[in-house]
């Protein structure tokens, strides 16, 4: 998926004619300034961290500004700082507009139903999962006629706006059911949603793209979102690589068994950090690129859990074993595996020359992996 920072969302929404306060992008806190002194931000304004963690307004990364001179020390303040293990290095200034009420509205897709759904709240500006679920209207839509008259209405009526307001809303909905569509969204979400006079505002902008359908916009070719500089050089290799906080690196193959593993080694008080779905390759050096990206990673111990199918376990045991000689004595770490499936023998048999022995009980080759990142094994 990318995740785009908000005014990259906004840039979008002004392209569909969802309606926005004034506002720029600003890079330096003299930027700011300018930006504010020349009147292309009306002040008073905020200055908003574009960063793509939630809880800015607790976190310091939103502030107001009065004067120029307010808006230069709020961008100060801003840039440079570690929000959630991002660097603040771009600014939005917008317009501070007076809000009557906080709403929220998104689309996004309902996997279950295999639908798109709209959802809606009257409870606004706060975190959507936060909110009691009577509060919120779910409307799965039918994709082919799309966002009916009809269901723009019942949004209206939950939402409770009516009027001019109501009219707007029947606006702005049908700008975001198109750009749901034709950017290939997986999540199009304004939080708050501002209800300003009669009509109404997009104070912020989440918009998710499904990445799948990169060859249809090659203008999100270029950007880079909260992935990791070792996730981003798995996705340049098509290798499914994603970095938590934990200590234990995890290496499977098929999304099912990955998170059935990372599940098990929770059930034990471990704490799964790095791990790689392997996939359906028979390509023993891409298991080598994909282990020796885990051994980047630094994880205290890591788990081998392979289901041998269309990825045999003697394709990951050569590539395993060519990758470990390739990592520094200094660097190893506990490998604890196992393999079950098509060529598990001759897998098995590959792993113990080269010094390695596969458990054959999951609940076993879990706890000893715990162990191992604890050091008592």
């Amino acid at each position: 998926m990318v995740k785009l920072a908000e005014w990259r969302g906004k840039d979008l929404f002004r392209k569909y004619g969802v309606p926005l306060p004034r506002g720029q992008v600003a890079r330096s806190a003299a930027e700011a300034e300018q930006l504010t002194r020349s009147g292309t931000v009306p002040l008073p304004c905020v200055v908003k961290a574009q960063v793509l963690a939630g809880g800015r307004g607790k976190g310091g990364a939103v502030r107001f500004a009065n004067t120029p001179e307010e808006a230069r020390a709020a961008a100060q303040a801003i840039l440079g700082l570690d929000f959630k293990g991002e660097t603040v290095k771009e600014l939005l200034l917008e317009e501070k507009l007076a809000i009557g009420r906080e709403l929220y509205l998104s689309l996004t897709l309902d996997r279950s139903a295999r639908l798109p759904i709209l959802i809606a709240s009257a409870q606004g500006g706060v975190e959507i999962e936060s909110v009691d679920d009577a509060a919120i209207a779910r409307i799965p839509i039918d994709p082919f006629p799309g966002l009916a008259a009809y269901e723009r209405r019942r949004a209206a009526k939950v939402l409770g706006v009516t009027g001019p307001a109501a009219a707007s809303l029947d606006r702005l909905l049908s700008a975001l059911w198109r750009l749901f569509q034709q950017e290939d969204a997986e999540l199009v979400e304004i939080n708050p949603l501002a209800v300003v006079g009669e009509g109404l505002v997009a104070l912020d902008a989440k918009v998710i793209i499904e990445d799948d359908a990169g060859f249809r916009h090659p203008e999100y070719s270029d950007i880079r979102d909260d992935r990791t500089p070792l996730e981003e050089i798995a996705r340049e290799k098509e290798i499914a690589f994603v970095q938590l906080d934990g200590n234990i690196g995890v290496i499977a193959n098929g999304a099912g068994l990955t998170m059935a593993t990372l599940d098990v080694l929770k059930e034990f008080d471990g704490n799964p950090g790095v791990f790689l779905d392997l996939g359906g390759t028979d390509d023993p050096k891409k298991v080598t690129e994909a282990f020796l990206l885990m051994a980047q990673a630094k994880p205290r111990a890591v788990f081998l859990n392979i289901f041998g199918g269309v990825t045999r376990c003697d394709t990951v045991a050569k590539g395993l074993v060519a990758a470990m000689d390739q990592v520094p004595p200094a660097e190893r770490f506990p490998l604890v595996a196992r393999i079950r499936g098509n060529n598990e023998r001759e897998g098995i048999e590959i792993l113990r020359a080269a010094g390695i022995t596969s458990i054959p009980s999951l609940k076993d080759s879990a706890q000893a992996v715990v162990a191992a990142a604890r050091g008592t094994a």
